[in-house]
């Protein structure tokens, strides 16, 4: 993957503390109309993490006035519950954002990782002679999140108001042109457009909008613990499937590594019971377990124990969803921030002229919910499947297997796990055949001589 050779952007640490960053940034600041109190604007975006920043500037740049709202005051508020990888199929926005120096110059590590199945490791590595394999980064959220959000406040075009929780929608002839915000100078009126909930998984958004959603429940619950200086092989993020538990080591920036244990339910009661020593015999049973007794824990261990998957319709009259408000993966995919910064990057692409006045918005949101479901709905509903914490299926066996077995289905793999291609192309009659084919040469390899050729040899 080509390295972007502009410098970025974005810096590694929190945004500046002027007055037209803080959440007492006013309407006489704005970019928008002052109307008795209301700010009019092209786009409001509610959430200021990855994706509610990332469509704001993205949005800005393209010639859209945005008001970016986030609940918390603290421009240095990060998202605690997370993997702290950033899966490639995000790195073209990365790029486009100018972010990726700066995260490289934070020491973001490359997500390079193998992966732990009962038929050995699966190692995707570079064919011989050919390119490097996609790639984007681990960086912890504590890093991250202020760097996007400063970049966002600094961008023009952009009013970055701290301290605003939205708290209900401005609705005209069926569709939202606004909405309600609770500031620290009472409550305030911002009118838009375009409403864009960039909230999370319990968007206000898009229950203030009615969105239609489907949940499914979470077969797993998980435990995340970060640790300083703990080697892991080759330097590389280890994940392990142990049919039908989980677990990872993603290797970080500063020396710090997060580890998470996703096992199936049947272990909540062990946990509940001893959460410290359930979690770190869990990870010490680990194959090539990382050596976490000679490591330095820097965190307390948190997690959660109920986690469903959210799956919304990513648009209504006149509202947007990006990132885990549209659709919340099961975290021990790592896909919520790549997937949180690929939807803004499509719903700024597909919605920019027309929130500006220029084109039609109906039209540029149906665009962009195609778009979504396209890109992500296979992917979901695979995802979802997994969640039950069942044994793999069958498909599953031969594809885990003979991935371990075969560079070239392993660099295969390597693409679907970084969410570059979708389930289609992963699971293609040619990928299948050649998976076949590689595990009957194994079984044969592995198969005893017949009877009379041993008697022949001895």
């Amino acid at each position: 993957m080509t390295r972007p050779e502009s410098a970025g952007h974005g810096r590694e640490h929190g945004p500046e503390h002027g007055p037209e960053h803080g959440p007492e940034h006013g309407p006489e600041h704005g970019h928008g109309d002052d109307r008795e109190g209301a700010l009019a604007y092209d786009v409001v975006v509610s959430g200021a993490s990855l994706a509610g920043s990332a469509a704001a500037i993205l949005l800005a740049r393209r010639g859209v006035r945005v008001a970016l709202l986030e609940r918390r005051s603290d421009p240095e508020a990060y998202k605690v519950l997370c993997t702290h990888s950033i899966t490639a199929n995000a790195y073209p926005v990365l790029d486009e954002l100018g972010l990726v120096p700066a995260i490289e110059k934070a020491g973001a590590v490359r997500n390079e990782a193998r992966w732990y199945t009962r038929w050995g490791w699966i190692e995707p590595r570079a064919a011989p002679g050919g390119p490097e394999l996609p790639y984007a980064y681990n960086i912890r959220r504590s890093t991250l999140d202020p760097m996007i959000r400063s970049l966002a406040g600094r961008t023009p075009g952009v009013d970055l108001l701290l301290g605003h929780q939205v708290t209900g929608l401005v609705r005209e002839a069926g569709r939202t042109v606004g909405v309600r915000a609770s500031t620290p100078r009472g409550e305030r009126e911002i009118r838009a457009r375009l409403v864009v909930g960039a909230d999370g998984k319990d968007s206000a958004v898009a229950k203030l909008a009615r969105v239609p959603g489907r949940e499914y429940q979470n077969g797993r619950f998980g435990y995340f613990a970060h640790f300083r200086d703990l080697p892991l092989r080759g330097g590389l993020g280890h994940t392990w499937f142990l049919d039908p538990d989980m677990a990872y080591a993603f290797p970080n920036e500063d020396g710090v590594t997060v580890i998470a244990v996703l096992p199936g339910k049947k272990w909540l009661p062990a946990f509940r019971e001893d959460l410290e020593g359930s979690f770190l015999a869990f990870v010490r049973a680990l194959p090539e377990a990382p050596p976490i007794d000679s490591a330095e824990r820097t965190t307390k261990i948190t997690g959660t124990v109920n986690y469903p998957l959210h799956s919304r319709r990513p648009t209504a009259p006149g509202v947007a969803l990006v990132g885990d408000a549209a659709l919340t993966g099961d975290p021990l995919w790592g896909v919520g921030c790549g997937w949180a910064l690929e939807s803004a990057g499509w719903l700024a692409e597909a919605v920019a002229p027309a929130a500006t006045g220029r084109g039609d918005l109906d039209q540029s949101l149906t665009a962009y919910e195609r778009r979504h479901r396209r890109a992500l709905r296979g992917h979901q509903y695979l995802a979802a499947d997994f969640a039950k914490a069942r044994p793999f299926n069958p498909v599953e066996r031969l594809m885990f297997s003979a991935a371990a077995r075969d560079a070239s289905l392993a660099r295969h793999m390597h693409l679907f796990g970084s969410r570059l291609i979708g389930p289609l192309r992963f699971l293609n009659p040619v990928a299948v055949a050649k998976a076949a084919a590689v595990n009957i040469r194994h079984r044969r390899a592995a198969a005893p001589p017949p009877a009379h050729l041993s008697r022949t040899r001895s």
